[in-house]
Protein backbone atom coordinates (compact mmCIF):
# COMPACT_ATOMS: atom_id res chain seq x y z
CA UNK A 1 0.00 0.00 0.00
CA UNK A 2 0.84 3.47 -0.77
CA UNK A 3 1.36 5.84 2.08
CA UNK A 4 -1.06 8.94 1.89
CA UNK A 5 0.40 12.08 1.83
CA UNK A 6 0.24 13.76 5.36
CA UNK A 7 -1.58 17.56 5.54
CA UNK A 8 0.97 20.08 6.19
CA UNK A 9 1.32 20.72 9.91
CA UNK A 10 0.34 23.61 11.42
CA UNK A 11 3.02 26.67 12.08
CA UNK A 12 2.83 29.31 13.98
CA UNK A 13 4.59 32.91 13.03
CA UNK A 14 4.70 36.46 14.08
CA UNK A 15 1.64 39.18 12.76
CA UNK A 16 4.30 41.92 12.47
CA UNK A 17 6.80 39.54 10.16
CA UNK A 18 3.62 39.16 8.40
CA UNK A 19 2.54 42.62 8.50
CA UNK A 20 6.23 43.37 7.34
CA UNK A 21 6.37 41.14 4.30
CA UNK A 22 3.17 42.77 2.76
CA UNK A 23 4.08 46.12 3.35
CA UNK A 24 7.55 45.08 1.20
CA UNK A 25 5.23 43.66 -1.52
CA UNK A 26 3.19 46.81 -1.51
CA UNK A 27 5.81 49.07 -1.44
CA UNK A 28 7.83 46.94 -4.51
CA UNK A 29 4.50 46.98 -6.62
CA UNK A 30 4.01 50.72 -6.23
CA UNK A 31 5.52 53.31 -8.05
CA UNK A 32 7.45 55.87 -6.38
CA UNK A 33 5.90 59.40 -6.55
CA UNK A 34 8.94 61.15 -5.98
CA UNK A 35 11.31 59.31 -8.07
CA UNK A 36 12.20 60.92 -11.33
CA UNK A 37 10.04 60.10 -14.56
CA UNK A 38 12.01 57.63 -17.01
CA UNK A 39 13.73 59.80 -19.76
CA UNK A 40 12.61 58.73 -23.09
CA UNK A 41 15.81 59.55 -26.05
CA UNK A 42 12.82 59.35 -28.66
CA UNK A 43 12.35 62.81 -30.47
CA UNK A 44 9.30 64.45 -30.52
CA UNK A 45 6.84 63.42 -33.76
CA UNK A 46 4.27 65.32 -35.66
CA UNK A 47 2.26 68.61 -34.38
CA UNK A 48 5.23 68.72 -31.38
CA UNK A 49 8.07 68.90 -33.88
CA UNK A 50 6.06 71.26 -36.25
CA UNK A 51 5.24 73.77 -32.96
CA UNK A 52 8.61 73.73 -31.92
CA UNK A 53 10.19 74.20 -35.34
CA UNK A 54 8.45 77.18 -36.00
CA UNK A 55 9.04 78.86 -32.39
CA UNK A 56 12.89 78.67 -32.92
CA UNK A 57 12.63 79.84 -36.62
CA UNK A 58 9.91 81.75 -38.12
CA UNK A 59 8.13 82.97 -34.81
CA UNK A 60 11.97 83.44 -32.94
CA UNK A 61 12.67 86.61 -31.56
CA UNK A 62 15.92 86.75 -32.62
CA UNK A 63 16.29 90.66 -31.03
CA UNK A 64 16.03 89.13 -27.61
CA UNK A 65 19.06 87.28 -28.15
CA UNK A 66 22.44 87.65 -27.85
CA UNK A 67 23.12 86.69 -31.28
CA UNK A 68 20.67 88.95 -32.58
CA UNK A 69 21.68 92.33 -30.17
CA UNK A 70 24.89 91.45 -32.12
CA UNK A 71 23.75 91.25 -35.37
CA UNK A 72 21.69 94.72 -34.83
CA UNK A 73 24.85 96.59 -33.25
CA UNK A 74 26.81 95.83 -36.07
CA UNK A 75 24.40 96.75 -38.67
CA UNK A 76 23.01 99.80 -36.88
CA UNK A 77 27.18 100.40 -37.04
CA UNK A 78 27.90 99.77 -40.38
CA UNK A 79 24.59 102.10 -41.77
CA UNK A 80 26.20 104.91 -39.49
CA UNK A 81 29.48 104.28 -41.73
CA UNK A 82 28.05 104.02 -45.39
CA UNK A 83 25.58 107.42 -44.08
CA UNK A 84 28.91 109.25 -42.95
CA UNK A 85 30.52 108.13 -46.33
CA UNK A 86 27.78 109.07 -48.52
CA UNK A 87 27.25 112.55 -46.96
CA UNK A 88 31.43 112.96 -47.39
CA UNK A 89 30.46 111.95 -51.03
CA UNK A 90 27.67 114.93 -51.86
CA UNK A 91 29.70 117.50 -49.80
CA UNK A 92 32.51 116.65 -52.54
CA UNK A 93 30.52 116.61 -55.34
CA UNK A 94 28.76 120.21 -54.56
CA UNK A 95 32.10 121.45 -53.91
CA UNK A 96 33.29 120.50 -57.31
CA UNK A 97 30.04 120.99 -58.96
CA UNK A 98 26.48 122.20 -57.69
CA UNK A 99 24.87 120.20 -60.69
CA UNK A 100 27.12 117.16 -59.66
CA UNK A 101 26.00 117.76 -55.99
CA UNK A 102 22.70 117.54 -57.10
CA UNK A 103 22.83 114.67 -59.07
CA UNK A 104 24.74 112.82 -56.26
CA UNK A 105 21.67 113.97 -53.49
CA UNK A 106 19.00 112.67 -56.12
CA UNK A 107 20.65 109.24 -56.30
CA UNK A 108 21.24 109.17 -53.05
CA UNK A 109 17.54 109.69 -52.14
CA UNK A 110 16.86 106.86 -54.94
CA UNK A 111 19.12 104.55 -53.11
CA UNK A 112 17.86 105.39 -49.66
CA UNK A 113 14.13 105.06 -50.80
CA UNK A 114 15.04 101.55 -52.74
CA UNK A 115 16.13 100.50 -49.54
CA UNK A 116 13.37 101.33 -47.31
CA UNK A 117 11.27 99.74 -49.63
CA UNK A 118 13.11 96.71 -49.54
CA UNK A 119 13.18 96.74 -45.72
CA UNK A 120 9.30 96.80 -45.76
CA UNK A 121 9.18 94.09 -48.13
CA UNK A 122 11.89 92.39 -45.83
CA UNK A 123 9.61 93.36 -42.34
CA UNK A 124 6.38 92.25 -44.57
CA UNK A 125 7.52 88.61 -45.40
CA UNK A 126 8.81 88.07 -41.90
CA UNK A 127 5.41 89.45 -40.67
CA UNK A 128 3.64 87.32 -42.55
CA UNK A 129 5.51 84.45 -42.11
CA UNK A 130 4.73 84.72 -38.58
CA UNK A 131 1.34 85.42 -39.31
CA UNK A 132 1.09 81.55 -40.72
CA UNK A 133 2.68 79.78 -37.94
CA UNK A 134 0.71 81.54 -35.17
CA UNK A 135 -2.52 80.38 -37.56
CA UNK A 136 -1.31 77.22 -37.41
CA UNK A 137 -0.64 77.09 -33.36
CA UNK A 138 -4.06 78.67 -33.03
CA UNK A 139 -5.72 75.67 -34.62
CA UNK A 140 -3.92 72.96 -33.32
CA UNK A 141 -5.08 74.54 -29.92
CA UNK A 142 -8.29 74.82 -31.26
CA UNK A 143 -8.84 71.70 -32.54
CA UNK A 144 -7.45 69.81 -29.58
CA UNK A 145 -9.53 71.68 -27.34
CA UNK A 146 -12.56 71.71 -29.66
CA UNK A 147 -13.04 75.67 -29.09
CA UNK A 148 -15.78 76.66 -31.52
CA UNK A 149 -15.39 80.08 -30.85
CA UNK A 150 -11.51 80.14 -31.57
CA UNK A 151 -11.85 78.05 -34.65
CA UNK A 152 -13.99 80.48 -35.97
CA UNK A 153 -11.88 83.49 -35.94
CA UNK A 154 -8.98 81.35 -37.04
CA UNK A 155 -10.96 79.89 -39.96
CA UNK A 156 -11.80 84.14 -41.07
CA UNK A 157 -8.02 84.91 -40.50
CA UNK A 158 -7.49 82.10 -42.66
CA UNK A 159 -10.22 82.68 -45.35
CA UNK A 160 -8.45 86.78 -45.55
CA UNK A 161 -4.66 85.09 -46.06
CA UNK A 162 -5.81 84.11 -49.29
CA UNK A 163 -8.06 86.43 -50.01
CA UNK A 164 -5.98 87.86 -53.28
CA UNK A 165 -6.13 84.53 -54.99
CA UNK A 166 -8.72 84.13 -57.66
CA UNK A 167 -8.98 80.29 -57.88
CA UNK A 168 -9.76 80.50 -53.79
CA UNK A 169 -12.71 82.11 -54.30
CA UNK A 170 -15.06 78.84 -54.63
CA UNK A 171 -13.33 77.46 -51.35
CA UNK A 172 -13.37 80.24 -49.27
CA UNK A 173 -16.66 81.03 -50.20
CA UNK A 174 -18.17 77.71 -48.97
CA UNK A 175 -16.03 77.93 -46.13
CA UNK A 176 -17.18 81.01 -44.95
CA UNK A 177 -21.05 79.89 -45.61
CA UNK A 178 -20.02 77.20 -42.95
CA UNK A 179 -18.55 78.77 -40.32
CA UNK A 180 -21.02 80.36 -38.79
CA UNK A 181 -23.10 76.46 -39.08
CA UNK A 182 -20.42 74.35 -37.46
CA UNK A 183 -21.00 73.74 -33.67
CA UNK A 184 -17.91 71.60 -33.15
CA UNK A 185 -14.52 73.23 -33.25
CA UNK A 186 -12.48 70.39 -34.33
CA UNK A 187 -15.45 69.46 -37.23
CA UNK A 188 -14.75 73.16 -38.24
CA UNK A 189 -10.90 72.94 -38.35
CA UNK A 190 -11.02 69.63 -40.23
CA UNK A 191 -13.37 71.17 -42.92
CA UNK A 192 -10.99 74.37 -43.63
CA UNK A 193 -8.06 71.94 -43.78
CA UNK A 194 -10.00 69.92 -46.38
CA UNK A 195 -11.87 72.58 -48.24
CA UNK A 196 -9.02 75.60 -48.25
CA UNK A 197 -5.76 74.03 -47.62
CA UNK A 198 -5.82 70.61 -49.15
CA UNK A 199 -5.64 71.89 -52.77
CA UNK A 200 -2.57 73.52 -51.59
CA UNK A 201 -1.18 70.39 -50.51
CA UNK A 202 -1.59 68.82 -53.88
CA UNK A 203 0.12 71.98 -55.36
CA UNK A 204 3.17 71.42 -52.87
CA UNK A 205 3.21 67.78 -53.04
CA UNK A 206 3.69 67.85 -57.22
CA UNK A 207 6.43 70.83 -56.56
CA UNK A 208 8.35 68.22 -54.25
CA UNK A 209 7.82 65.41 -57.03
CA UNK A 210 9.25 67.88 -59.61
CA UNK A 211 12.31 68.53 -57.43
CA UNK A 212 13.14 65.35 -56.82
CA UNK A 213 13.15 63.94 -60.20
CA UNK A 214 14.95 67.43 -61.29
CA UNK A 215 17.80 66.37 -58.84
CA UNK A 216 18.36 62.31 -59.18
CA UNK A 217 18.09 62.77 -62.78
CA UNK A 218 20.80 65.58 -63.07
CA UNK A 219 22.70 63.90 -60.27
CA UNK A 220 23.42 60.87 -62.57
CA UNK A 221 24.25 62.32 -65.46
CA UNK A 222 26.85 65.39 -64.40
CA UNK A 223 29.99 64.62 -64.61
CA UNK A 224 31.19 66.61 -61.13
CA UNK A 225 30.52 66.38 -57.53
CA UNK A 226 30.79 69.81 -56.22
CA UNK A 227 27.88 70.42 -59.67
CA UNK A 228 25.63 67.76 -57.86
CA UNK A 229 26.28 69.48 -54.62
CA UNK A 230 25.30 73.05 -56.27
CA UNK A 231 22.52 72.25 -57.92
CA UNK A 232 20.88 69.83 -54.94
CA UNK A 233 21.61 73.19 -52.88
CA UNK A 234 19.59 75.52 -55.37
CA UNK A 235 17.04 72.70 -55.56
CA UNK A 236 16.42 72.62 -52.19
CA UNK A 237 16.40 76.82 -51.16
CA UNK A 238 14.22 77.33 -54.55
CA UNK A 239 11.62 74.21 -53.45
CA UNK A 240 11.55 75.69 -49.66
CA UNK A 241 10.74 79.09 -51.01
CA UNK A 242 8.43 77.84 -53.41
CA UNK A 243 6.03 75.98 -51.16
CA UNK A 244 6.48 78.80 -48.70
CA UNK A 245 4.76 80.69 -51.61
CA UNK A 246 2.23 78.40 -52.17
CA UNK A 247 1.49 78.30 -48.70
CA UNK A 248 0.91 82.23 -48.31
CA UNK A 249 4.17 82.81 -47.44
CA UNK A 250 6.32 85.60 -49.13
CA UNK A 251 10.10 85.41 -47.90
CA UNK A 252 12.46 87.99 -48.40
CA UNK A 253 16.19 87.27 -47.87
CA UNK A 254 15.79 87.89 -43.54
CA UNK A 255 12.36 85.61 -43.25
CA UNK A 256 13.77 83.31 -46.31
CA UNK A 257 17.01 82.88 -43.66
CA UNK A 258 14.24 82.64 -40.53
CA UNK A 259 12.39 79.57 -42.54
CA UNK A 260 15.16 77.72 -43.28
CA UNK A 261 16.04 77.37 -39.51
CA UNK A 262 12.72 76.01 -39.00
CA UNK A 263 13.31 73.86 -41.86
CA UNK A 264 16.43 72.90 -40.35
CA UNK A 265 15.36 72.83 -36.63
CA UNK A 266 12.63 70.21 -38.09
CA UNK A 267 14.78 68.12 -39.89
CA UNK A 268 17.00 67.51 -36.67
CA UNK A 269 14.15 67.17 -34.41
CA UNK A 270 12.53 64.47 -36.47
CA UNK A 271 15.90 62.86 -37.09
CA UNK A 272 17.49 64.06 -40.09
CA UNK A 273 20.18 61.69 -40.04
CA UNK A 274 17.53 58.82 -39.25
CA UNK A 275 15.82 59.19 -41.92
CA UNK A 276 18.18 59.52 -44.17
CA UNK A 277 19.38 55.89 -42.87
CA UNK A 278 15.83 54.66 -43.42
CA UNK A 279 15.84 56.40 -46.85
CA UNK A 280 18.60 54.05 -47.81
CA UNK A 281 17.19 51.07 -46.18
CA UNK A 282 14.15 51.96 -48.16
CA UNK A 283 16.19 51.83 -51.20
CA UNK A 284 17.78 48.72 -50.12
CA UNK A 285 14.48 47.13 -49.91
CA UNK A 286 13.15 47.79 -52.95
CA UNK A 287 16.35 46.21 -54.83
CA UNK A 288 17.13 49.65 -56.18
CA UNK A 289 21.12 49.33 -55.18
CA UNK A 290 21.34 45.84 -57.14
CA UNK A 291 20.02 46.84 -60.26
CA UNK A 292 21.56 50.48 -60.53
CA UNK A 293 24.88 51.43 -61.05
CA UNK A 294 26.56 53.87 -58.66
CA UNK A 295 26.02 56.78 -60.22
CA UNK A 296 21.86 56.58 -60.51
CA UNK A 297 21.82 55.42 -56.64
CA UNK A 298 23.46 58.35 -55.94
CA UNK A 299 20.53 60.01 -57.45
CA UNK A 300 17.96 58.42 -56.28
CA UNK A 301 19.60 59.07 -52.93
CA UNK A 302 19.84 62.96 -53.25
CA UNK A 303 16.00 63.07 -54.72
CA UNK A 304 14.99 61.38 -51.81
CA UNK A 305 16.69 63.73 -49.75
CA UNK A 306 15.09 66.45 -51.39
CA UNK A 307 11.68 64.99 -50.83
CA UNK A 308 12.79 65.14 -47.09
CA UNK A 309 13.58 68.55 -47.23
CA UNK A 310 10.55 69.32 -48.69
CA UNK A 311 7.93 67.31 -46.62
CA UNK A 312 9.48 69.47 -43.43
CA UNK A 313 8.71 72.39 -45.34
CA UNK A 314 5.21 71.39 -46.16
CA UNK A 315 4.69 70.65 -42.25
CA UNK A 316 6.28 73.97 -40.95
CA UNK A 317 5.19 76.34 -43.78
CA UNK A 318 1.14 75.22 -43.59
CA UNK A 319 -1.69 77.54 -41.52
CA UNK A 320 -2.90 74.66 -40.83
CA UNK A 321 -1.73 71.24 -39.08
CA UNK A 322 -2.62 67.49 -40.42
CA UNK A 323 -5.84 67.16 -38.38
CA UNK A 324 -8.08 65.77 -41.11
CA UNK A 325 -5.63 63.55 -42.95
CA UNK A 326 -2.33 62.16 -42.29
CA UNK A 327 1.09 63.96 -43.29
CA UNK A 328 2.34 62.47 -46.50
CA UNK A 329 5.89 60.56 -46.96
CA UNK A 330 8.01 60.39 -49.14
CA UNK A 331 6.37 56.97 -51.03
CA UNK A 332 3.38 59.54 -51.19
CA UNK A 333 5.34 62.52 -52.92
CA UNK A 334 7.98 60.53 -54.90
CA UNK A 335 6.88 57.17 -56.02
CA UNK A 336 8.69 56.71 -58.72
CA UNK A 337 11.69 56.47 -56.57
CA UNK A 338 10.59 53.15 -55.28
CA UNK A 339 9.83 52.06 -58.69
CA UNK A 340 11.59 48.76 -59.62
CA UNK A 341 11.15 49.05 -62.86
CA UNK A 342 14.52 51.54 -62.65
CA UNK A 343 16.59 49.70 -64.22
Amino acid sequence: MTQEAKPPRPRAFRLDEATQARDQISLALTPDAFAPAPFEDKPPEGEAAVEIAQKRGMIARSLMTWGGLFWSAAGALVSLAIGLWFDRLVSDLFARSQALGWIGLALVGGLALSICVLAGREIAGVLGQKHIAKLHLGFAQAHAGDDRDQARALTRELVGLYARRPETARARGHLLALTGEIIDGRDLVDIAERTLVHPLDEDVQREIARAAKRVSVVTAVSPRAIVDLLFVGAQAFRLVRRISEIYGGRPGLVGFLRLLRSVSTHLVITGGMAAGDSIVQQALGHGIASRLSARLGEGVLNGLLTARVGLSAMAVCRPVPFAAKPQPGIGDVAPFLFSKDVK
